[in-house]
């Protein structure tokens, strides 16, 4: 019976069975493709591990406490979740006077939502103290931190200065002697700061607000004072006055040494850089690249570039491979090599082989976002070292060799943490195009249906030219397909009375 359904085929059958089944994979194999691009994974591979896999009775490792080998060859606890944690970036932009603008020139959005949730969530820290004793125009700014748009955050900004108005004018009423105290306590400061941050639509107006709002500072909420003093310095630092905002960087590291987390360190080795003041880097250097300390790409490429800065303007890859590498300039290899392990992003931004974005204001560690942020405001920096981009050039793919397994094995660092692409597609936007480290190969689905999608083209094709031919194939194989299929239906049919398949035709 096998054999009288596959006579009964015409061309035009297999002519449609090879072209839809082209198409099906074809379809297949744009979406996985996309979904990659999109999340760098396989769907079919994830919905195989996240659904399939439980239901076979497969367990899937969730340690997180396994080992790696260190570069001697030793095992080593792997690093924790801590390393992939989401920093502030102490280098972050002014939302109304740089991303809002940028957005008005694109149509594009800079920030994320993750990174906006993220800034707002640190501005109810630093900026609420404590909740037992919150006054009502604190609330109403615990609330505006916290609401989507941004209207509505700069009105709330502005319902918290008016209700300290209202507050004063009673106090005023009730006694002259709070005249003096209204005069300091009658605005709320932590409103100034976001309509510094929000409203402002240039670098000097926030400026302005930032010091109306360190004015009328009350002096108990640390957090807000070094928020306030910190956005003074970073306006100087934007409008030119490199020195001024090199002194109040200074003075604010002496009157709160005990903030190191916040890396005001950072913003003060790039206005030296600015003004290359290049005995004065190597000093906080000294101080922050420590062992002990925690490292940042800011930390081991500005290290590289001091190195670097004081060879590149003579180094030629051809005289160097000819006698050999000096010592200063082994040492600046070795330098950028660091900066490299550290975050291997980086260069591609610094030799212009990717495109800058403006930076968000959050980033991760070692991964994609804290490149584009280093590489936005240290470029130039790198420009201006004579020879700096040519050496980094020559020199950062050398680095891969050292550590040919990243995520198993480091070399001067941890081993690679895995976790940065997943946190980087949230803190960055979906327009970018994420630096993954390493590079992903293709998964293995991918692959097989695009296999699949040009065998069945080849065949629909072949088809649509030879008919006759390929439909002699194509019975053929499918007879030997079916064979034991026809065998075994065969055997039914000698057993079964010819009314009970008589009644199954007629089905």
């Amino acid at each position: 019976r096998s054999s009288v359904f596959l006579n009964t085929l015409t061309p035009k059958f297999y002519v449609a069975l090879t072209g839809t089944s082209s198409l099906i994979s074809g379809l297949i194999l744009i979406f996985e493709w996309w979904y990659f691009r999109k999340y760098g994974t396989s769907f079919i591979e994830q919905v195989s591990v996240s659904h399939l896999r439980p239901l076979l009775g497969g367990v899937e490792n969730s340690s997180t406490t396994g080992l790696f080998s260190s570069v001697n060859g030793d095992a080593e606890p792997r690093p924790s979740v801590s390393e992939c944690k989401v920093w502030r970036n102490p280098l972050n932009l002014f939302r109304g006077a740089e991303y809002n603008r940028y957005t008005w020139v694109t149509g594009k959005e800079p920030l994320t939502y993750y990174d906006m949730n993220l800034s707002a969530q640190d501005h109810q820290t630093f900026f609420t103290g404590d909740t037992q004793q919150l006054r009502p125009e604190d609330a109403v700014m615990q609330k505006a931190w916290r609401e989507r748009n941004p209207q509505a955050r700069i009105r709330a900004a502005y319902q918290a200065i008016e209700m300290n108005h209202d507050i004063c004018s009673l106090l005023i009423i009730h006694s002259l002697y709070l005249i003096l105290l209204c005069v300091f306590m009658c605005r709320c400061a932590a409103a100034y700061v976001l309509l510094a941050e929000e409203e402002a639509t240039t670098i000097t107006e926030a400026e302005r607000l930032f010091k109306k709002s360190l004015r009328i500072h009350a002096g108990k909420d640390i957090n807000l004072l070094v928020y306030i003093k910190r956005r003074l310095a970073m306006c100087a630092r934007k409008l030119g006055r490199i020195k001024e905002a090199v002194k109040m960087m200074r003075d604010l590291m002496k009157e709160f040494p005990l903030l190191g987390m916040l890396n005001i360190h950072e913003n003060l080795l790039e206005a030296l850089l600015e003004l290359q003041a290049y005995a004065d880097v190597q000093a906080v250097l000294a101080k922050y690249d420590d062992i002990s300390l925690p490292k940042s790409a800011t930390i081991c490429y500005t290290s590289a570039l001091l190195k670097a800065r004081a060879v590149s303007d003579k180094f030629s890859p051809e005289a160097a491979s000819r006698r050999g590498l000096s010592t200063a300039e082994m040492n600046a290899v070795e330098a950028i090599h660091r900066a490299v392990e550290f975050n291997p992003h980086v260069p591609k931004y610094l030799l212009e082989m990717k495109s800058l974005i403006l930076p968000p204001e959050h980033i991760l560690k070692r991964g994609d976002s804290e490149a584009v942020a280093y590489a936005f405001f240290h470029l130039q920096h790198w420009k201006r070292a004579e020879g700096a981009l040519n050496l980094l050039h020559c020199t950062w793919e050398g680095t891969f060799r050292i550590i040919p397994y990243p995520l198993e094995k480091g070399h001067l660092f941890y081993p690679y943490p895995g976790c940065t692409e997943t946190a980087d597609r949230e803190l960055l936007p979906s327009f970018h195009e994420v630096s993954v480290y390493p590079k992903k190969e293709l998964p293995f689905f991918i692959l097989f249906t695009a296999g699949l999608c040009s065998f069945t083209a080849m065949l629909a094709m072949l088809t649509h030219q030879f008919p006759e031919l390929m439909g002699v194939f194509a019975k053929a194989f499918f007879s030997t397909l079916f064979a034991p299929l026809g065998f075994f239906a065969d055997k039914m049919e000698s057993f079964m009375p010819s009314s009970f398949w008589h009644q199954l035709t007629q089905i």
